[in-house]
């Protein structure tokens, strides 16, 4: 497709914005957030170019932020809000925090500072970091509750080497196999110098991130962690809202902070989230809290008290007959030449069990890795899971955005379970003795303020949650979270979410062809190796450049001392 010629003058005044002036395909590069915005949004309404746009009502300045502020302010155009892009650090925030940030699940994206790689037996100004404000500090159980998460952070602390040293003795590396140029090999069988230190490097992280796993029950909900933010305006201003009409005031004060720092780069999306303007919006959130408590007081339901962490139970499915039937009907509605969804509905319906069981197994043996996501036809069909599992766990599973979680306050009432490695070096008594401790404090503390009371209880504890998903989103989710590297609470959980749906849909259950049932010893040494080669061939890569570059420069050097200026000779 032809672009549109522009004039030299033109040209120059375009480069600095955009890609390229005279192709088809282009990005666009200029530096203002409300710039890109204004024009995408202006794009949709005009029959001239976006380059045209731009030049026409851009070029001047100013033209982004008095556009939003006339459409946001005055016409309250949302859509026009997921214009505006923009990334945020926050560090040094809880983890109760940092869990009603990432509740917000559509437009934003999080990373946020992992458990498994990082040690958190750090201080800072000689104390352990967990959070120790928003009326912590000015409560009767301060002391008690300062006391707790220093019990909890020097049993973690304490422990780490005593559980690397464990680890090590139960997994040596003699036992393991390294991919390298050849083939798998035994540490045993390994030659190479490089091959060597490779596998001691893997082997290491390995080590370190199994004894983490292993002690993070042990880390308060107050620890503090960091999380970069990626997402729209739309989404921040919704996120801000909510933030803003939180219960805790680390959480409203978060919300002020970055209402601050998103007016420095898409200030004209989020002006309207603030307290005032979020008024209405905060009071309809408390309602909803309202409400939901009522219908909890006249539910008036209890979790069976021997239930502990890992019960994973699908309480809501459909009947495989009409799963299969929606499953199948949606495949097939793509490719029909103008049918009805209700006639090939029908039609399937009137089909034999064996022609659908032969469509879903041909659709499952069609992926050759995880990453062949299934086709959107599989979301036809819904499963329900109440679950149970230890907050660190749940960590984990609330970062899958793709599905409907309700969760409840953190407590200590569900109990813990004391990881079988800690018994085995000893250190069970310590470990309940911290867990013990946190639960007495928070006890006292939730008669005068549950949510507050939640920033005391550790990450062992186990913690209720129901989530609601469809199939191909349980593929997803179990595909990735039962893979070799994974933790290995959240592991046995996704793997038992998987005999759920094979139990209930054993046809449509194929499509999962990349569940991993297996259970693993050392779950990181794998990814560890193929990062630590990937690592070592980049070095490989950046020293030959090196190289290549000196050896050049030497030839030239001889060059211009023997007179030929790089020129001539041989």
């Amino acid at each position: 497709m032809p672009s549109e010629t522009f004039t030299e003058d033109e040209n120059e005044r375009l480069r600095p914005h955009f890609s390229n002036t005279n192709r088809p395909v282009f990005a666009i590069t200029t530096p203002s957030q409300a710039d890109r915005g204004a024009l995408m949004s202006m794009y949709s309404r005009t029959g001239k170019s976006m380059r045209r746009v731009f030049l026409d009502e851009f070029t001047s300045g100013g033209r982004g932020e008095k556009f939003y502020d006339k459409v946001l302010m005055e016409y309250g155009d949302d859509s026009v809000a997921e214009l505006g892009e923009a990334q945020i650090g926050i560090e040094g925030i809880s983890n109760i925090a940092v869990k009603a940030i990432q509740d917000r699940r559509i437009g934003l994206s999080y990373l946020e500072k992992s458990t498994r790689y990082v040690a958190w037996d750090k201080k800072k100004d000689g104390g352990y970091m967990f959070y120790r404000g928003g009326g912590l500090d000015g409560s009767r159980f301060f002391d008690e509750y300062v006391e707790a998460c220093n019990g909890a952070f020097e049993a973690y602390s304490g422990c780490i080497e005593p559980m690397k040293k464990y680890v090590e003795e139960r997994h040596p590396i003699e036992q393991h196999s390294f991919e390298v140029q050849g083939g798998a090999k035994s540490f045993a069988e390994l030659r190479d110098p490089d091959d060597i230190k490779m596998a001691e490097a893997a082997y290491r992280r390995a080590i370190k991130a199994k004894a983490l796993d292993v002690l993070r029950g042990l880390l308060p909900a107050s620890t503090l962690t960091n999380v970069g933010v990626t997402g729209n305006g739309r989404a921040f201003e919704y996120l801000l809202a909510v933030l803003y009409g939180s219960e805790l005031v680390e959480v409203k004060t978060l919300a002020a902070q970055i209402k601050k720092e998103l007016g420095v780069v898409i200030g004209a999306f989020v002006r309207r989230a603030d307290e005032e303007h979020g008024r209405a919006l905060q009071d309809y959130l408390r309602e909803m809290r309202r409400q939901a408590r009522l219908a909890a007081e006249r539910a008036a339901a209890e979790r069976a008290a021997a239930e502990r962490g890992n019960v994973v139970r699908l309480e809501e499915h459909d009947p495989e007959a009409d799963a299969l039937d929606s499953v199948v009907a949606a495949l097939a509605y793509g490719q029909s030449a103008g049918a009805a969804y209700g006639a090939v509905l029908d039609a399937v319906r009137r089909m034999s069990k064996d022609e659908k069981m032969d469509i879903i197994t041909r659709c499952a043996a069609a992926r050759r890795n995880r990453r062949h996501r299934p086709p959107r036809a599989f979301e036809m069909t819904y499963y329900t899971f109440d679950m149970l599992s230890n907050f660190g766990m749940f960590r984990d599973i609330h970062r899958h955005r793709m599905l409907t979680m309700q969760r409840q306050l953190l407590t200590a009432d569900h109990g813990y379970e004391v990881p079988a490695e800690v018994r085995e070096i000893g250190w069970q008594g310590r470990y309940e003795e911290c867990m013990d401790a946190s639960r007495e404090v928070f006890k006292r503390m939730r008669k005068e303020d549950p949510a507050r009371a939640q920033y005391v209880v550790n990450f062992g504890y186990n913690y209720p949650y129901m989530m609601r998903l469809n199939l191909r989103e349980a593929a997803h989710l179990i595909e990735l979270r039962t893979m070799p590297q994974g933790h290995a609470d959240y592991r046995r959980a996704a793997q038992e979410m998987f005999r759920e749906i094979q139990r209930v849909h054993p046809t449509l259950s194929q499509i999962m062809r990349f569940a991993d049932m297996k259970e693993c010893a050392l779950e990181r040494l794998d990814s560890e190796g193929k990062a630590e080669r990937k690592r070592r061939a980049a070095g490989a890569t950046a020293a030959a450049v090196v190289t290549a570059t000196a050896t050049a420069a030497a030839v030239v050097t001889a060059a211009d001392a023997a007179g030929g200026r790089g020129g001539g000779g041989t």
